[in-house]
């Protein structure tokens, strides 16, 4: 480890004492809504889950892993904004104000492209509170060029200020080292009780990760769980927050149990994954890479969520790890998180399509269809192309801020194509392909209401831009209402996959940008129809009831 990359720690603990925002600014540009109307965007889903099915070790096993998970919070909040205790005073004593801030890990609105909600604050920085306040893109990118530079880009680094006033790259197992060290108790002591040999590798891996930021093994460990009755996901994981780079991973949290039926009913499909490669819609250098074949699908209920993960909208798939080595060599797992799946179906999806889908196409809307587009987007995460064609490095690095976005929307189109094919192979049986595509559709209005500035929702406006182009669906004027061409939908999935295909494996971050820049914000009309669904009271997510006591009572 090079000086230049410890320089940073002697400074980070007055960084993180900071904030994320900008400036100046407003109070965001839904100056109209109330603070009131702010959190009725939620609807509360208690979490809990069976656990009869376990021993008595695994039960407290899954106490000891809610325990470790939450330490995440407080890292997430450093990480999105800094001081958690100096953003809840920004709400002056209002329970309501202080209530929002927590929801969001700080003052802007994530399902508002992270617009400002309480007056005074600037905009939300791009970078977050991972990076310097006063930090540009040019000097991050000189500063990388330079002896020891590539620390700077890690996921696993915070970038901060020397006492000189030059950028340095912090380990996150030094900035955040008394959280890491409380999780990793925890992991250790549910190690030792888990009933699965598996699952106490894992644990016994992970708490070794969080002290040193080395997380292959626990990666490639966690990949080689089959029996598994509980799970977790812990550490620094996802780059959405930062929207500056994409380089930065953020941290967050789940504790989850399996759901053994109908995790059987899933694990066939992994099989599928290389022949599904061999036949996408693209050239053959653009699916050359073979993914791996240890592949897990997977049911569960999640019974706590920590940090980004809980953070404005939630979470209701897991595909991980994003370590494009562990994926080429091991595949990924997906984990579908079926009892938070169910809540927004039946609390958002159906009154959605009830207002926005043609009378007689909603009876394509089912549970079945939802489940399965959620799951089949998390395997086409394994499929495409991990690293560039002509050597730019991974199509992460080439993409940059926008990787994410795009990544997201393959996996929206591509998993839909995949549906496409196993149900012309027979693969597929329950439903019908039609459920599939107007479900899909009525998923593009729920997602859409996240905010344009999430990668799933930039991923969602290029699609439903380039569909409604394509006259995948139409809009009936006098009824607001949206019909699927069920053909011209086919087309649509495979021109989008292949043109996202392409753009990855080419590292066209022009391309991208174009295509960001042209189709990645919501229209006046479409905007009209989302308004529609707020007068109606209809939620835009949901928020939990959870921890020890909500599970075991207490």
């Amino acid at each position: 480890m090079s000086a230049r990359f410890r320089a940073g720690l002697v400074l980070v603990t007055a960084a993180l004492a900071g904030c994320a925002g900008g400036d100046g600014g407003g109070a965001g540009s839904h100056d109209a809504m109330t603070i009131q109307d702010r959190l009725a965007q939620y609807a509360t889903v208690r979490l809990s889950a069976d656990l009869s099915h376990l021993d008595p070790a695994d039960r407290e096993v899954v106490r000891l892993l809610i325990e470790a998970v939450q330490p995440m919070d407080s890292v997430f909040w450093k990480q999105a904004y800094g001081n958690r205790a100096q953003a809840l005073a920004l709400a002056h004593g209002d329970p309501d104000v202080e209530r929002y801030i927590e929801i969001n890990y700080g003052p802007w609105d994530r399902l508002h492209g992270d617009e400002p909600f309480v007056e005074g604050v600037g905009p939300k920085r791009p970078g977050a509170n991972l990076y310097p306040a006063d930090m540009t893109r040019e000097e991050f990118e000189v500063a990388v060029a330079g002896e020891g530079g590539e620390a700077l880009k890690s996921l696993y680094t915070l970038v901060r200020r020397d006492e000189a006033g030059e950028l340095v790259a912090v380990p996150y197992h030094e900035a955040f080292a008394a959280e890491h060290a409380a999780a990793a108790t925890k992991l250790r002591e549910a190690a030792a009780l888990a009933t699965d040999p598996g699952l106490a590798t894992y644990l016994r891996l992970r708490a070794d990760a969080l002290e040193t930021d080395d997380y292959q093994p626990s990666d490639l460990a966690w990949m080689d769980m089959k029996n598994n009755p509980i799970d977790v996901v812990i550490g620094p994981i996802e780059t959405y927050e930062d929207k500056l780079f994409g380089y930065k991973a953020a941290h967050e949290g789940y504790v989850l149990i399996k759901d053994q039926t109908w995790s059987e009913r899933l694990q066939r499909f992994a099989a599928l994954l290389p022949d599904l490669q061999r036949g996408l819609p693209v050239p053959d250098a653009y699916k050359a890479e073979e993914p791996g074949t240890d592949s897990d699908l997977g049911a569960y209920d999640v019974v706590y969520y920590a940090g980004d993960a809980n953070a404005g909208s939630k979470t209701i798939a897991i595909n991980l790890p994003n370590d494009e080595e562990v994926q080429l060599r091991k595949g990924t797992r997906r984990l579908q998180l079926k009892n938070a799946m169910r809540a927004k179906f039946d609390r958002i999806m159906v009154p959605i399509a009830d207002e926005l889908i043609a009378e007689d196409q909603r009876g394509h809307v089912t549970f079945d269809a939802f489940f399965g587009n959620t799951m089949f987007h998390e395997v086409a995460h394994g499929l495409g192309i991990k690293n560039t064609l002509d050597g730019k490095g991974t199509v992460r690095e080439a993409l940059r801020e926008h990787a994410s976005a795009m990544e997201e929307g393959k996996a929206d189109v591509v998993g839909l194509y995949m549906v496409q094919k196993l149900f012309e192979r027979g693969e597929l049986t329950e439903g019908s392909i039609e459920d599939h595509y107007v479900t899909f559709l009525a998923g593009i209005f729920r997602s859409v209401r996240f905010g344009a500035t999430s990668a799933h929702g930039r991923a969602n406006m290029v699609r439903f831009h380039y569909f409604q182009e394509q006259g995948a669906f139409t809009r009936d004027p006098e009824t607001g209402t949206y019909r699927v061409d069920f053909d011209a939908m086919r087309r649509a999935v495979d021109g989008l996959s292949a043109l996202i295909l392409t753009l990855q494996g080419d590292g066209d971050y022009e391309g991208v940008s174009r295509l960001m820049e042209e189709k990645g914000k919501v229209t006046p009309d479409l905007q009209a129809d989302l308004d529609r669904l707020d007068r109606l009271g209809i939620p835009r997510d949901i928020v939990f009831e959870q921890g020890v006591d909500v599970l075991f009572g207490g």
